[in-house]
């Protein structure tokens, strides 16, 4: 029973505690979603995209959500489990009515709810009781943050509920021992709070037409008022690091100079990896430039319903981040490397930017809706981006040749690399992907794996992507349609009607591979260099330009800086595996928004006594092992 309790102690502190302050970009585990109330979030998500995704959303009810624990969808489940008949919903969806679909998915889940509550009250056995209410409580989460941002009071006063209904349910104890009768009048006037809430705000025959779709009550949206709810992302969605992680090389530490002694690269990391820089909702769902790139390179699983079509890629110009800026085209493209970005220009996949700073600048303010930056800021981003080095290959010298090392299939491949091909209008490969140009000629080219928008356009022409570190970048082509660098090289052979032979296929597939490859590709960690070390040095080394900005009284830039870095140092202690040093981190965190505040109320000296001290905290605990 105590664990039991605990459960739903836990989930409710979520409705009863108001948490502030900026959003740290170190993203935290969610919770499993039970199939309806997945579905149902789902629903509220693709529902506010434009135009509306209508297959997405049967498809969220009859099939399990991503990276579900459960093997069956939405609409099996509520068979399987319940009373209720879906059938009004699925015709909803059918007439693709999206207010009939938002109503009848309310309606179906706030049922759920009420069945679960009747069988907690209905069965005598404890343990029964208690599981009917931590499934209604876990339904009651669809709701919860909507309920949350209209009415704090009703917010606590049902969190209150949902602990007197689990604790008044009695316990079957352990062998006999520590039996307790359930409270049959607490649990009756607790589930009421719950019932009635959910009568008059959720179970209607009629609700008001939404505009936005939400979990916001009923009562809430007929008074009128301006609610802002904050933004979530579906079941479904992972915006979590890959593993194993990028490995990052920088121009400037392979020449063995410290970050610190570069304040503006050191500024412009701290940017990279801020999820303040955008607008809402990518800055409150703590996103930022290292979620899709991590460690200048490609986070292969971020994936984001209604905005991915696979892990690894992600429509930017859709509703979500930037409705203004919506292109009305379902386009998610494949997530570039930013390695070697001083050598890959002109930017974007179809080279329509020639200036980084301009391309950069697109990214924030167009497509995730951001302010816009100030000239330090560019200035910043751009001198950090442009030390991104690509991946060491032994294999592989500066000019783009095998070394002795490669093998005997990738040196007859790079024959093929180079032999001229009718089919490519007498050119070879070698003359888009330029060896000694880091396999790349900066000019954008239509070979066909773009379909025409209408007759006669003339708008598949990408721009030509560099042939390094590949072969960790699948898949490939601009929508990720080619799992493997064979299929690559299949595609050209079929497509251009190259007349490869199978050896040739495999030959020039090795010499891909080879020119993709990498001495160490990957960060590696071990007990010594933990992912939290890695965290901590690259956090410190953001705060470090404060010794800069502080005498310039930069409070702008300062403030940007530290609402940043405190926030993800206290999002990273929390994955410390040294449990006691935690406390410490979390002390140094709230030194550095001690900066922060002391700027904000113009109070520079205790701004300067604060940010003495962190620098003195941060050396004690870096001597330390975590």
């Amino acid at each position: 029973m105590i664990r039991n309790f605990l459960g739903v102690l836990l989930a409710t502190l979520a409705s009863v505690l108001v948490l502030s302050g900026p959003v740290a970009a170190t993203p935290a585990k969610e919770t499993p979603w039970l199939p309806e109330a997945a579905a149902y979030r789902l629903t509220l998500f693709l529902g506010n995209l434009e135009p509306l995704p209508w297959d997405d959303i049967e498809t969220a009810w009859r099939e399990p959500y991503r990276g579900s624990e459960f093997s069956i969808g939405a609409l099996a489940w509520v068979d399987r489990e319940s009373d209720i008949d879906a059938a009004q919903l699925l015709n909803a969806i059918t007439h693709e009515d999206r207010q009939a679909v938002f109503a009848e998915a309310t309606r179906l889940i706030a049922l759920r709810i009420e069945e679960e509550l009747n069988r907690a009250v209905a069965v005598e056995d404890p343990a029964h009781a208690q599981q009917a209410v931590r499934t209604a409580r876990e339904l009651y989460r669809a709701f919860e943050d909507g309920i949350a941002a209209a009415e704090r009071d009703a917010a606590r006063q049902i969190g209150l509920a949902w602990l007197e209904l689990n604790s008044s349910m009695g316990s079957a104890g352990v062998l006999g021992a520590g039996v307790t009768s359930a409270d049959r009048n607490t649990m009756v006037a607790a589930r009421r709070v719950i019932s009635d809430y959910l009568a008059e705000n959720y179970i209607i025959d009629d609700f008001a037409r939404r505009q936005t779709l939400s979990a916001l009550p009923e009562t809430a949206i007929l008074s009128g008022r301006a609610i802002e709810v904050p933004p979530s992302l579906p079941p479904g969605s992972d915006i979590f690091d890959q593993d194993p992680l990028p490995l990052l090389v920088l121009n400037f530490e392979e020449q063995g100079i410290d970050e610190t002694d570069l304040p503006l690269v050191a500024y412009g990391d701290m940017l990279f990896d801020s999820a303040q820089i955008f607008g809402s909702p990518a800055r409150d769902l703590g996103l930022a430039c290292s979620t899709c790139h991590n460690r200048s390179d490609v986070n292969q699983r971020l994936f984001i319903p209604g905005a991915s079509h696979q892990p690894g890629a992600i429509d930017v110009d859709g509703a979500f981040f930037n409705p203004i800026f919506n292109d009305r085209r379902d386009d998610p493209l494949d997530i570039p490397s930013l390695r070697g970005l001083r050598f890959t220009g002109p930017y974007g996949r179809d080279g329509r930017f020639a200036s980084l700073r301009d391309f950069t600048r697109n990214v924030i303010v167009n497509e995730f809706g951001g302010k816009e930056p100030t000239p330090f800021m560019m200035d910043a981003l751009v001198a950090y981006m442009l030390e991104f080095d690509f991946l060491p290959n032994s294999m592989l010298t500066t000019d783009g040749r095998l070394t002795d090392t490669a093998q005997e299939a990738a040196r007859r491949g790079e024959e093929i690399f180079n032999r001229p091909f009718a089919g490519l209008g007498d050119r070879s490969c070698a003359s888009c992907h330029v060896p000694d140009a880091n396999f790349l000629d900066r000019q954008a080219h239509d070979i066909g794996s773009v379909s025409p928008a209408y007759e006669g356009a003339r708008a598949g022409a990408l721009d030509t992507p560099t042939l390094l570190g590949t072969a960790y970048t699948a898949p490939y082509f601009h929508d990720g349609s080619l799992p493997t660098l064979a299929a690559v090289v299949d595609w050209f052979d079929e497509t251009k009607s190259l007349g490869l032979t199978e050896e040739d296929r495999a030959d020039l597939t090795a010499y891909l591979e080879t020119v993709g490859a990498a001495d160490e590709p990957y960060e590696a960690f071990d007990t010594e260099n933990t992912a939290f070390r890695l965290a901590f040095a690259e956090l410190t080394t953001f705060a470090s330009t404060i010794d800069t900005l502080l005498p310039r009284r930069d409070a702008e830039h300062i403030l940007l800086l530290t609402d940043t870095v405190a926030a993800d140092l206290s999002a990273d202690a929390s994955t410390m595996s040294n449990l006691p040093a935690r406390p410490e981190v979390y002390a140094l965190a709230e030194r550095l928004a001690a900066v922060g505040a002391a700027v904000r109320a113009d109070d520079w000296k205790a701004a300067e006594a604060s940010w003495t001290a962190f620098k003195s905290e941060a050396d004690a605990i870096e001597e330390r092992a975590f």
